[in-house]
């Protein structure tokens, strides 16, 4: 396994818990019908996931995660709402702990970009999904992020991000990759696509560029970079600064790109 570049810090959770079907898996949900048994790789915090659980219900959705502590607080999310159709357990994607041909959907966000081996993961998703069933994958893609304005500090973070995803075993630039991976993996029926986050109001800029002040400075990312000696203390600070400066600018801008593909396994 890579190690996981963001952590579990509350500020991390708090992006992770602002995740939905609708804004981060629009591509699945006209394929899901009631009924279908779902795994959900990766879940986080579990917003996603409870989601897709109601869209499926009453079939099963199975729902993992590497961190043991972010599937209580999932389990909490399925609980709150009421969904008694999921269950949470630990999973390495790299070697599931389910039978063949299992699951009529195996779905992914953001996922394969953390990584140790994308190929082998997405082999494994497709070994545990039913023949004619879909695994599903989305990952953003780092240096298609774009953002205004162009405040140099910003520069520095894009740049920090990228050299502690890859010296932790991933690939930030993961979203221009997913068909090549995918291919790579034995599929042979993908349809890719790409889709986009946008943060430009108050309210996005305000929860984007907060939850970046916060993370530069309390995640594992920022232990990272302070720890192999990436950047400084007053660097650290300089991009959380720069975050709040662009989160407060009425002009602030910043789309997040992500590459999807649906695979017929």
């Amino acid at each position: 396994m890579a190690a996981y570049t963001h952590g579990h810090h509350e500020s991390v959770l708090r992006s992770h818990r602002w995740r939905t079907a609708r804004n981060s898996a629009a591509y699945l949900i006209g394929h899901l019908r009631p009924g279908m048994r779902l795994l959900d790789v990766g879940c986080g915090p579990g917003t996603i996931t409870a989601d897709l659980a109601e869209l499926v219900a009453p079939g099963r959705v199975s729902a993992v995660d590497t961190a043991e502590s972010v599937l209580e607080s999932a389990a909490r999310v399925a609980a709150e709402r009421g969904l008694d159709n999921v269950e949470f357990r630990t999973a390495d994607v790299h070697a599931l702990e389910f039978a063949d041909d299992t699951f009529d959907v195996v779905h992914a966000h953001q996922v394969l970009q953390h990584v140790a081996d994308p190929v082998q993961a997405l082999r494994e998703m497709r070994r545990v999904c039913r023949p004619g069933g879909i695994v599903a994958a989305r990952d953003s893609d780092y240096h298609g992020f774009v953002w205004y304005p162009r405040l140099p500090a910003l520069d520095e973070w894009m740049d920090l991000y990228q050299r502690c995803a890859r010296a932790n075993g991933g690939e930030p630039n993961a979203g221009r990759r997913m068909l090549a991976w995918a291919r790579a993996a034995g599929f042979t029926d993908i349809t890719p696509s790409t889709s986009t986050w946008c943060h430009a109001d108050d309210a996005d800029r305000a929860h984007w560029g907060g939850m970046w002040a916060d993370r530069i400075l309390h995640s594992a990312m920022a232990d990272q970079a302070r720890r192999d000696g990436m950047a400084t203390e007053d660097g650290l600070r300089r991009i959380s600064a720069a975050w709040r400066t662009w989160s407060a600018d009425p002009d602030g801008w910043l789309s997040v790109l992500h590459g999807e593909i649906i695979c017929r396994a």
